[in-house]
């Protein structure tokens, strides 16, 4: 760790510190975390020249404003907002350098939620568990920033930010569609809150947080009554609570839960759902699994077998 520090002149609304997620500890109850928009905050430390696993700041939709005490090269990507060195304009997207005491400023986001700030060296908070990431839900990891906070910075790599660069990033989406496989719960609804979800319009609740997107819209009709004993969740569930309205599972959220699952959103899709904002209209996409023919084994007896990976398994689903 060098002896270089940020200090945290302007907090924002909800600013945390976070890198690639605290991964292997399910079985504890420990979320995974990390960032949400996990392709911004790559692409943010490789615009400064630190390794993808290096912890970036989360902001959320006001920006924050910071100070550094060496001198440091910043990059901002995620949701688009004004960036600003001692009041002066500068680059969103690209590596900025930042002078000793120079005053940072990431503004309101234009569109889109969660803005991702890296530092050349990355925050180097000790780390838990494995991760330097702010965990919402049981508390682990540093807790989110606030107005004169300190944070230490990492040495920065030797070859410094990259002199050239192509930033593909795909940009906060203005109306989210999301695929969802259906299962392993979808039994538990009739095929009329199938129907709902493939054709309904749902939006973002202002309830959403890292733990969840929560949906307001149509319900969606249970077949089964009574309730699940709690299973294991996965990143991307979408349970049902009694209420009938979708909640998509996000990185922060528990590792079990007793409310039926009736689909899961791949994981290379969520990204998108970190930068929706509330009020923003959502569409689901279901698709079902491709099941092989039940075929016989010696012996007389039967088997079930699946194909292989998630994109050749899947077909849209249809009444």
């Amino acid at each position: 760790m060098s002896d270089g520090k940020v200090e945290v002149v302007r907090a924002g609304a909800l600013t945390t510190v976070q890198d690639l997620g605290r991964f292997g500890h399910a079985a504890l109850g420990v979320p995974r975390s990390g960032a949400l928009d996990q392709p911004a905050h790559r692409l943010a430390n490789r615009l400064v020249g630190n390794p993808a696993e290096a912890a970036t700041l989360e902001t959320t939709l006001t920006g924050v404003t910071i100070r550094a005490t060496r001198a440091v090269t910043v990059a901002v990507t995620g949701a688009p907002a004004p960036v600003r060195v001692d009041g002066r304009p500068a680059a969103w997207a690209g590596p900025v350098h930042l002078p000793a005491g120079a005053v940072l400023d990431v503004g309101a986001a234009t569109f889109g939620l969660r803005g991702y700030l890296a530092v050349s060296g990355g925050i180097a908070v000790p780390p838990v568990l494995g991760s330097r990431s702010t965990d919402l839900l049981s508390g682990l990891g540093p807790a989110p920033l606030k107005d004169g906070d300190v944070l230490p910075l990492g040495e920065p790599a030797a070859a410094g930010p990259p002199h050239h660069h192509m930033a593909l990033w795909d940009g906060p989406p203005r109306e989210l569609v999301l695929p969802v496989l259906l299962g392993p719960r979808d039994d538990w609804f009739t095929a009329a809150a199938v129907r709902t979800l493939a054709t309904g319009r749902f939006a973002v609740s202002p309830h959403s947080n890292r733990i969840a997107l929560r949906l307001d819209g149509p319900s969606l009709e249970r077949a089964v009554d009574g309730e699940l004993p709690s299973e294991g969740m996965v990143l991307g569930a979408v349970q049902v609570p009694p209420d009938g309205r979708p909640v998509l599972f996000l990185a922060d959220s528990p590792t079990t839960g007793g409310y039926p699952v009736i689909g899961v959103v791949p994981e290379s899709r969520l990204p998108a759902a970190a930068q929706a904002r509330p009020g923003l209209s959502v569409r689901f996409a279901p698709l079902r699994e491709r099941r092989r023919a039940v075929q016989a084994r010696p012996g007389g007896r039967t088997m079930k077998t699946s194909t292989g990976s998630c994109d050749s398994t899947v077909k849209p689903w249809r009444s």
